[in-house]
């Protein structure tokens, strides 16, 4: 390897120490660190200990302190409520002091919980601020999650304040939060000493006294709190992720190394300069809000979007170039079912045309497989560099992707191009050893990882070990399985579950649905392992048809049975596909191939808490039913 990537990472891995210890340099530091990296304690490897910081001092504060405090901050755009607000860094600083002593003034300090059950407005990234700002460790749960998920959570991280919108909005209707949240702090073992309300406009929550709090007199009454100085190691935030148990993991990061680390990712990774408008078309509920609506573009000085919306419907699919014409987007940031769901309304991009994206220079995209037909589609419409990236909550920043800032490399479809400085990827065999190059195995990160990541989980070490670093001894196991072709470039082609053994040939289930998406009439797709007598198991395809498609399903039925047998060969034995209206997935946009397994096979199942709409569910068993698989009133 030659060029500027192959001496970052390789120093990366040579000389972890060196290497983050610059770029630690672009942070304020209230006391620097002792040591860059403590491997004292192995797996719990420790960054910049010793080292005394603030994140929130370094995300809205010193902008302010630096003479750009008339700079857009937050740009809240929000076509479901016809909204549109700008707030400026002096204005958020502002914002954030006053609540973070609101909070202050209600009995929380440093190493408090904080649950946060918040719409998309800016009041949800004010409130994580204003943890960070007092060292309080915050647990942002998606806005509408059920009672009984946020209840465990409660439970779980025993927040000492629950902060929260009278409302959320999607799409035409209106999701009142207040007597969710009530019900589930009821069902909870634990009781918060304060609910803080945001009262919207759409819906007045009832407050009870005096437990309940409005957000607005507290935040009035309040005097401004300054920064509390927290060592790097401390936590700055916790984040669940869904157990095999049916417990949620609380995912913890830490203040010192994700600071680090988001900021060297802004820079090196998209490319992007202060200044800068970059959106993340996410959710505050998600990884990717925490790393990328919040603190990443706040902590490099850029304007960052809160967008309240969808891709499609609020209020056509045009919806994505309208807020980058107005609002001047440099870089998009976001799922590939996103531009699917955009790709099945407008094929033609004929919307795409209707706007000036002058402003945008590239499409990063994340969360799932991106599908080399979506790819195409944006790059030929948007006339922008479409870069697939590769990450997990659990990592909190990119693993695997193309460093716009360091180095552009060719794009191979399907791969998420390289792994980034930090990241020593390896390919794994069941021994642990390393797979040939090209051959399928378990795509898993040697120790130590990178800062930024995750420390472990809330109250659950043995867990987090167990979890992550027992199958692969020395290694961070990714649950991602996939190759790594003699270029470097590496591919994750499904979860280590989505691997199915058809008579004793392991096949991805990634790689046909790469060829499933290639058909001209498929807008999406899906495939699945289902059990089978004679081999095992059996790929089966689940196909979504663009808008306007009305020609015989049968035949595109038999066309991409075909299609797969030109391009993998009989060894996949692919033989059976369905036509559907749409497919089960989580509100973030994945997939739910487990469950719709699950379902096929007949098996017993637990409603995803994350399921995005659960009615789909009963959708996909009538189509199962109908050519023999799932059987009647499994749940």
């Amino acid at each position: 390897m030659t060029g500027r990537y192959a001496e970052l990472h390789t120093r990366s891995i040579t000389d972890p120490a060196g290497f983050w210890g610059d770029a630690a340099r672009e942070i304020d530091w209230i006391k620097p660190w002792d040591s860059v990296l403590d491997s004292s304690n192995p797996p719990f490897h420790r960054w910049f200990t010793g080292g005394l910081l603030n994140t929130c001092h370094n995300a809205v504060d010193r902008h302010v302190d630096a003479g750009r405090g008339d700079q857009a901050a937050i740009i809240y755009d929000s076509p479901v409520t016809d909204t549109v607000q700008t707030i400026t860094y002096s204005e958020l600083r502002d914002q954030t002091a006053r609540f973070a002593g609101a909070l202050r003034g209600l009995g929380v300090a440093k190493g408090d919980r904080v649950i946060l059950y918040m719409p998309m407005i800016p009041q949800a990234v004010v409130a994580m601020l204003a943890c960070a700002r007092l060292g309080a460790i915050h647990s942002v749960v998606f806005g509408g999650f059920a009672p009984h998920e946020l209840a465990t959570r409660i439970n779980d991280s025993k927040p000492k304040a629950i902060v929260t919108a009278s409302c959320g909005v999607e799409g035409k209707k209106v999701l009142p939060y207040k007597p969710m949240l009530d019900a589930a702090i009821e069902q909870s073992d634990h009781k918060p000493d304060h609910v803080v309300v945001f009262q919207r406009p759409q819906v007045t929550a009832e407050l009870v006294g005096p437990r309940d709090v409005d957000w607005a007199a507290a935040a009035a009454a309040a005097e401004p709190a300054e920064c509390v100085p927290v060592a790097a190691t401390d936590p700055l935030y916790i984040l669940y992720t869904s157990g095999t148990t049916g417990q949620p993991k609380g995912v913890v990061r830490d203040n010192g190394g994700h600071a680090v680390a988001l900021k060297w990712t802004m820079t090196n990774m998209y490319d992007i300069k202060p200044g800068e408008v970059f959106w993340a078309a996410s959710d505050v509920g998600w990884v990717v809000g925490h790393s990328y609506i919040c603190y990443a573009p706040l902590l490099h000085g850029c304007t960052t979007i809160v967008f309240e919306g969808k891709p499609v419907g609020t209020p056509d699919p045009g919806t994505f170039w309208r807020v980058i014409e107005q609002h001047k987007v440099s870089a998009l940031f976001t799922a590939p079912t996103a531009f699917r769901a955009i790709k099945r309304e407008d094929p033609k991009a004929e919307l795409v045309k209707k706007y000036d994206l002058s402003s945008l220079r590239t499409l990063f995209l994340a969360g799932e497989r991106s599908d080399p037909d979506t790819l195409h589609w944006a790059e030929d419409n948007l006339k922008v560099p479409v870069i697939d990236h590769w990450w997990q909550t659990e990592t909190g920043w990119a693993i695997s992707g193309n460093p716009m800032g360091i180095e552009r490399f060719k794009v191979k479809y399907g791969s998420a191009t390289k792994p980034l400085p930090g990241w020593d990827v390896r390919c794994l065999d069941i021994s642990n050893n390393e797979v040939n190059r090209g051959d399928i195995g378990a795509i898993s990160v040697k120790l130590p990882l990178p800062p930024g990541t995750l420390m472990t989980l809330w109250n659950a070490d043995q867990r987090f070990v167990k979890s992550y670093m027992t199958d692969y001894p020395g290694y961070y196991q990714t649950g991602d399985a996939g190759f790594i072709d003699d270029d470097g470039y590496v591919y994750i082609m499904a979860r280590t579950d989505d691997i199915i053994n058809v008579a004793g040939h392991r096949l991805s289930t990634g790689g046909m649905e790469e060829v499933l998406s290639g058909h001209p009439d498929v807008a999406e797709c899906a495939v699945i392992g289902v059990a089978d007598e004679l081999k095992g198991q059996v790929p089966l395809g689940f196909l979504v048809l663009k808008n306007g498609v009305e020609r015989d399903h049968a035949v595109i039925v038999k066309e991409v049975v075909q299609r797969v047998r030109d391009e993998i060969g009989p060894v996949a034995a692919f033989k059976l596909a369905i036509v559907v209206d749409r497919l089960p997935k989580t509100r973030s946009g994945k997939i739910l191939r487990g469950t719709m397994q699950k379902i096929a096979d007949s098996e017993s199942y637990k409603m995803p808490a994350t399921i995005d709409d659960p009615l789909i569910l009963s959708e996909i068993s009538e189509a199962l039913q109908g050519i023999g698989y799932a059987k009647p009133g499994m749940v």
